[in-house]
């Protein structure tokens, strides 16, 4: 069987049908190449003999093209040599001529899109004259690639430029933007919809045989690119405006850490001041540098590789049926509860919102009901649609059939234990119970229940509508069944889950906790916030470590100290006394500063204008002046923090795979995306160079920068974390 086979209608419309031999989706790797080049030399043949009046490009699978091949790229050679370079721009502009010939046989091309066509799947689609797409759920076109560190290398960027002109363009693939059917259409980035698949392959023909003559728009005598280009003699003053500003801008925005958006930006200026031949190899050359970076490589390896095995299952017991749940029961009608209703009720849920009163839950259901109007997405029948799936109610009786119940109570050891209790007495048997918790211990939690083995937690992050996280916490007596049900939840609400085991703070909490608590020493040693502040940003972390607690709120991570504190002395433990805990309790009992829910912590937060720095930080700890520290120092140790306690969590068993530490660690907390997360960035940084910068630290800062064991023996080995 061949990727790519031809057959011929009646009316002199050839099909060409896309269908990789042993492949669940097409891919566009050295097979595709070799077939679309044979399978074009062969149709300019039948054009040159007369022989058709059209060509339907569709796939034979339940998909379009899936887009690039992946592993073939991330498999190619680091750093590659000025002949490996050749070769593979070579290859590059091999495939573009296949397009470029598809879209000027002389005959009318259209594509039937009946499944995903995304990255080089809609380069394709491009390169067709007209686009008609499926309307069902799953089917969706886009330029993804930016979300992993590249950009379009199949004309994406020249065609799309042409299309619809160089903002759009640039907005566009910046963003990685994909679209459902409809949306597509209402763009511009498809032609017409389907409502089936022979109602799709009825208007592909229709259309070919209507439109003889069709040919591309820059195929045409006197065309312009839409809006204006960088070489036009009277250039648009925004279009003056977007270029000359734009570069900086997106370097000031990325802290220089993602080289994607500058060269899509780069290659849209260039693309659009040259012929279409020009054109395609300037885009190459973008393409295979961008290639050839190691950020490409880490979100390669962490957004698609990774990402995907997690969400088909990659920590969740692999011999148990896949469940869904249909009522599912929240306790606590606040906004995380609130939040969780929605999410639940918006995935086709029915939801039981049990608060202490039928009050209380019913002001949960009018969060609700502000959340639909705020969201452009939901029109006013999906609105009531959600809505009636939630059901507030003051009474456990009410949770009786609910399949799985979560509780999103304050962090309080004894209201948990309370509505555990009280709801196991009205449950099934069998009803899983999850604690939304960020810190506490599931397994001690679970000694308030009478069936621990149902017991789990599951951690959402906040605002959970919008985070896409859920970290699923092991207890030391939760069976397997429970852990897949809770898994399958998480699926059916539209969240990645990783999966980890109990232990104080489990990953997420206890990662962040360390760049928290590494940024409070080094107030109190003197150094100016601010520097923390930007050294957290340039490393690309969306918020400095000051912004971040005063966000949880120093009052809550105080009280979380306290507990963890009791927790270690029940255990027999002498617990450590960290300068960063001394701070907080400095904070909150001596200059009431918890946070900016109640008012301010290191930052003042006025009703009008930006926060700025509270400046009894520098009157408290630097009266005499701020200390200097080198730059990279305080970068370093920001980051290098974290990946330690992450060692040490895989150390400890606490979590299992680099996918999970990755993934929660850049979706939960924030770590820098172009890293790759906790392990790719030791693994990118080198693991023997790591753990030589981490000894340096250790020698400069304190022993928490020392090696754990099981980084010592990767060095030793020259292994990477997988």
């Amino acid at each position: 069987m061949e990727y790519i086979r031809l057959e011929q209608d009646a009316d002199g419309i050839v099909e060409m049908i896309l269908d990789q031999p042993g492949k669940a989706v097409n891919t566009m790797g050295a097979e595709y190449a070799e077939a679309m080049a044979d399978t074009v030399a062969t149709l300019e043949a039948m054009v040159a003999d007369g022989d058709i009046k059209g060509v339907y490009v569709r796939s034979g699978k339940d998909t379009f093209v899936g887009g690039g091949d992946l592993s073939s790229m991330l498999d190619a050679p680091k750093q590659m040599s000025e002949a490996e370079a050749t070769e593979k721009f070579d290859g590059i502009l091999d495939a573009k001529r296949s397009l470029r010939r598809l879209e000027t046989l002389g005959v009318p091309v259209a594509v039937g899109i009946n499944g995903a066509a995304l990255g080089g799947g809609y380069e394709i689609c491009l390169a067709c004259h007209h686009r008609v797409i499926l309307d069902a759920p799953g089917v969706q076109v886009g330029l993804p690639e930016a979300q992993l560190g590249l950009m379009p290398g199949a004309g994406g960027v020249v065609r799309m430029v042409r299309m619809f002109g160089c903002q759009s363009a640039i907005d566009w693939i910046s963003a990685g933007r994909k679209f459902k059917a409809r949306q597509g259409f209402e763009k511009g980035w498809v032609d017409e919809t389907a409502d089936s698949l022979e109602d799709m392959h009825t208007k592909a023909k229709a259309w070919l045989l209507a439109n003889p003559e069709a040919r591309q728009p820059w195929d045409r005598e006197g065309f312009r690119i839409p809006g204006g280009a960088p070489g036009d003699s009277a250039i648009p003053k925004a279009l003056q405006g977007l270029f000359h500003f734009g570069p900086g801008n997106v370097i000031n925005t990325t802290k220089d850490n993602l080289p994607a958006p500058k060269a899509i930006f780069a290659c849209v200026h260039d693309v659009a001041r040259v012929d279409f031949d020009t054109a395609e190899k300037i885009e190459a050359r973008y393409f295979l540098k961008l290639l050839d970076s190691q950020v490409s490589r880490n979100m390669m390896r962490t957004f698609f590789f990774q990402l995907n095995d997690i969400n088909k299952g990659l920590s969740r017991p692999a011999d148990i049926e896949t469940t869904r749940v249909a009522k599912l029961g929240i306790l606590g009608a606040g906004q995380m509860g609130a939040g969780l209703a929605f999410t639940a009720a918006n995935a086709g849920i029915d939801v039981v919102l049990k608060d202490i009163s039928a009050d209380n839950a019913e002001r949960g259901k009018d969060w609700c009901r502000k959340a639909c109007e705020k969201n452009r997405r939901i029109d006013q029948q999906q609105a009531e649609q959600l809505l009636q799936r939630i059901t507030p109610t003051g009474d456990y009786r009410d949770l009786s059939d609910c399949e799985l119940v979560i509780e999103a109570v304050f962090e309080d050891r004894n209201i948990k234990a309370q509505v555990t209790q009280e709801t196991e007495v009205v449950v099934k048997e069998n009803c899983v119970f999850a604690s939304n918790t960020s810190a506490l211990p599931i397994t001690e939690l679970a000694q308030a229940s009478s069936n621990p083995e149902n017991f789990i937690g599951m951690h959402f992050f906040s605002p959970v509508e919008k985070m896409p996280l859920v970290e699923i916490i092991c207890g030391e007596l939760t069976s397997a069944q429970t852990l897949a049900k809770a898994f399958d939840l998480a699926r059916q609400l539209g969240k990645t889950p990783i999966v980890v085991n109990d232990a104080p703070g489990f990953f997420t909490t206890r990662v962040i906790g360390t760049t928290i608590s590494e940024g409070a020493t080094m107030v109190m040693e003197g150094v100016h916030p601010a520097l923390i502040e930007n050294a957290a940003r340039f490393n690309g972390s969306p918020v400095g470590p000051l912004s971040a607690i005063d966000e949880i709120s120093q009052e809550t991570a105080y009280k979380n100290g306290e507990q963890a504190k009791a927790d270690a002395e029940a255990r027999g433990e002498t617990p450590e006394q960290k300068p960063a805990a001394l701070l907080v309790e400095r904070m909150v009992k001596e200059f009431g500063r918890r946070g900016k829910v109640h008012g301010g912590g290191y930052y003042e937060y006025p009703q009008e204008g930006a926060k700025y720095l509270w400046p009894g930080l520098k009157d408290h700890f630097a009266p005499e002046g701020y200390c200097e520290l080198p730059f990279e120092d305080v970068k370093d140790r920001l980051l290098f923090c974290q990946c330690i306690e992450a060692v040490r969590a895989m150390e400890e068993g606490v979590v299992n795979s680099a996918a999970d530490g990755n993934v929660g660690s850049i979706f939960g907390i924030g770590f820098p995306a172009h890293t790759g997360g906790v392990f790719q960035f030791i693994n990118a940084y080198g693991v023997r160079e790591f753990v030589s910068r981490a000894a340096e630290l250790t020698e400069k800062y304190g022993s928490r920068f020392a090696p754990p064991q099981l980084l010592l023996d990767k060095a030793e080995k020259n292994q990477l974390f997988v």
